[in-house]
Order: C-alpha cells, then structure tokens, then sequence
C-alpha cells in the first residue's frame, strides 16, 4: 500500500498494520501506559493513567454485587473528595517523574479550541481556559488532558522540542482538532509534521461506540473516506434513509414494540490516525492504544459503561 501522505487519500488498515502499540508498565504501585517511541525522547515525560491503585472510593457494580474499590481518579468528580484526587494526581505525576512541574490543564467542552501554553501564562495559571488543546515548547510545564472514553492524544516534534495534549471524543474528532492541534504547532514553533511523534491513548473502541444518524451524517459531510471508521449501515444512516415510524407498519410490530433506530459503530482512533496521517504525521511515528475503555472496566474508567466513574490523565511534559 501507499504510505499516508497529506495529499492522499488516508488508509487506516495501512497505519494500523505499521504503529506499535502503547505499552503497560509498572511504577510505584501504579500502572501507566506508555508510547515507546515517546518513552526514548530523553527530553520528555509522558503517561496515559489507568484507574488502578488509588486512594479514591469508587461504588461498582460486579457479578457478585455491588463492591468499593480503591481507585486512581485523577478528576474532581461529585462523589470523590479533593484531597484523595490531589493525592492521587502527586502520585501519578512522580510516577511520571513529573514532580516539580507547572501543571496546566483545560476546562474541555469538546471543541478545536487550542490554547498555546508559556509559563508567563497568568490567565492559564489562575483558571482553567476552555478547550480541548494544549501545546507548548517550554520546558518545565505538564499539559495535561482528562478522560473516560474519549480518545487522549500525545503529540511530540522530535526536532523542535514541542508538544501537545489533545482532548478527541466524536465532536472533536470530526472538528478534526488533532490535526489543528499540529497546524497550530506549524504555525507557533516551526513544528513539520514528518519530525512528530504521535500516541493515542486508550478510549472507547469500536466494538462498544454506538453512534446514530447524526453522527453518521455529520462524519460523511466531512470526510470522503468516513466508512472506513464505521460498522454497520453506515451509508443509510448517513443518507437518512430511516424511518422508524413506518417500521411497525412494515413488521406487524403492535404499538410499543417498534424496531430499535438502526446505530453504527465508530472507530475514533482508527479516525484520528487517518486525520493525523492526512495532516503529514507518518504511519511508523503513530502509536495506539489496544484497549476499548468500555470493554476493560477493570483497568479504565468509562463514562458510557459506568455513568458514576472517574477520569483518567494523559499527560506530557518537557524536563
């Protein structure tokens, strides 16, 4: 197959067949995911957090019943308490070896909004901005993104020595802020998209992202090659050709029992490799994440299994 390029048309089975996958590693009593290429960048601090061995209480359901397990939820959620978070957080960021640095993070809203990063920040400082992006090339600072099935996205310009942290759910990705993350890289720090290295951290898979016709629809109007991250009538719901109203008619069904509305399931991360490689990211320096956060609840979180749950970090910073 053709390599992706920024004048091709993207090929996901191509970059799936020549990324690496993210890596599980343990560290004091925690486990991180990491990106290997990130990882041998001696000038960078990287990690995808897990929810595993935290101080938090987390009220969850089991085949046994309802059980408290202990947890590393790194958001200030209603049920968790501020100084089990706080402590959680010290504990991710050391494992990082992250200690000491100027942590900066988002009000996100699933939007494009990125928002350029510099100590001198005062406004980033005093109070979270909204938005879905952060990128800096000073060192000292931790960007950092939170989620629950949403995609994280790490960026890094080996050359430059700039970096980014992106928040991608559905409406980001379609908004393609993975791809505006980078040109805004182009456009502060001289970044070339060849020169960065790119990992996607865990979120919800394919095999548990149910979507309906308005996704479907909005996906087919932005991006001629948008079947390749569906399964399941994608083309119908995208064109509307459903009617759940003339369905009981069709099937006999009484009132009350109609059809469910026809879904499909989208691949965020299979989407976002394609923006990146559409954007001039190669293949090779694109890594991701193996694991569908609604399927392995045991070591994420997920907001659309779960509904009651915490956040995982993906964070990444220059010493």
């Amino acid at each position: 197959m053709t390599p992706v390029a920024a004048k091709n048309k993207p090929s996901t089975r191509n970059v799936r067949k020549k990324t690496a996958p993210l890596i599980l590693r343990r560290a004091r009593g925690l486990q991180i995911l990491e990106a290997p290429q990130l990882a041998r960048l001696s000038w960078l601090v990287h990690g995808f957090s897990t929810r595993l061995a935290g101080v938090s209480e987390l009220e969850a359901n089991h085949d046994s019943g309802k059980i408290t397990e202990n947890v590393l939820n790194l958001g200030f959620t209603d049920w968790d308490t501020r100084e089990r978070v706080l402590n959680n957080r010290q504990n991710f960021f050391a494992t990082l070896k992250a200690s000491g640095m100027r942590v900066f993070a988002l009000r996100q809203i699933h939007s494009d909004l990125v928002h350029v990063v510099s100590a001198a920040n005062s406004q980033l400082s005093a109070e979270a901005p909204k938005g879905d992006a952060l990128i800096t090339n000073q060192s000292g600072l931790l960007l950092v993104v939170q989620t629950a099935d949403c995609v994280p996205i790490l960026l890094a310009d080996k050359k430059r020595r700039a970096i980014a942290a992106i928040h991608s759910g559905w409406r980001g990705t379609r908004q393609r802020i993975a791809e505006k993350a980078l040109g805004r890289m182009q456009m502060e720090f001289g970044t070339h998209p060849q020169d960065v290295f790119a990992a996607l951290g865990p979120g919800i898979g394919q095999c548990c992202f149910e979507v309906g016709p308005e996704v479907a629809a909005e996906f087919a109007a932005k991006f001629p090659e948008a079947r390749e991250w569906f399964k399941g009538p994608f083309d119908a719901l995208a064109r509307g050709d459903h009617d759940p109203n003339w369905l009981p008619w069709l099937t006999m069904r009484p009132p009350g029992h109609q059809l469910p509305e026809p879904r499909a399931h989208l691949d965020l991360i299979a989407a976002n490799r394609a923006i990146l490689g559409a954007a001039g990211v190669l293949p090779r320096n694109i890594s991701s994440s193996v694991f569908c956060t609604a399927c392995r609840t045991d070591l994420f979180f997920s907001y659309r299994r779960e509904r009651v749950t915490g956040r995982m970090i993906a964070a990444i910073g220059i010493r």
